[in-house]
């Protein structure tokens, strides 16, 4: 008769399985309220990075035409040349590509001349698409510098 030495059988135990999970779960908590909320706060920085090119191609627009467009021809005014500029200073090529639109889908608020004696306001309405609001539906203002 042949004896065949004690082979142990390989795997986890349930013990080594709940270690395991533990550990997962502490690194989850740890690690997911950082990440959650993120993609909303990229959305306030893309906002706010727009809001920049947008102000520049306004400057731009002033450069050539003497003033900041109207209220009423508001951004579009940097893409299509408005009655009152004139054609040989306005910019054939426009100052944008197109009207921008904030990362939620609504225009960008533009007031011209702006409030506090500032030459124009330019925000957006936040996540929310409404005036004021806390957190990310809070409006996100143009500021220059």
């Amino acid at each position: 008769m042949h004896s065949f030495p004690f082979q142990r059988q390989h795997g986890l135990t349930l013990i080594e399985i709940m270690v395991v999970v533990a550990i997962l779960g502490l690194l989850a908590a740890m690690i997911v309220p950082n990440v959650i909320g993120q993609g909303e706060k990229a959305k306030v920085d893309i906002a706010r990075a727009n809001m920049s090119s947008v102000a520049n191609a306004l400057k731009m627009y002033k450069l050539d035409n003497n003033d900041y467009p109207s209220t009423e021809e508001g951004l579009k005014a940097l893409v299509e040349r408005p009655s009152s500029a004139e054609e040989g200073e306005y910019n054939p090529e426009g100052y944008l590509d197109k009207v921008p639109e904030d990362p939620w889908g609504n225009e960008y608020v533009y007031i011209s001349p702006g409030t506090d004696g500032s030459p124009f306001d330019l925000y957006s309405l936040g996540a929310d698409g409404a005036e004021g609001g806390e957190g990310f539906n809070a409006d996100i203002g143009y500021n220059e510098g």
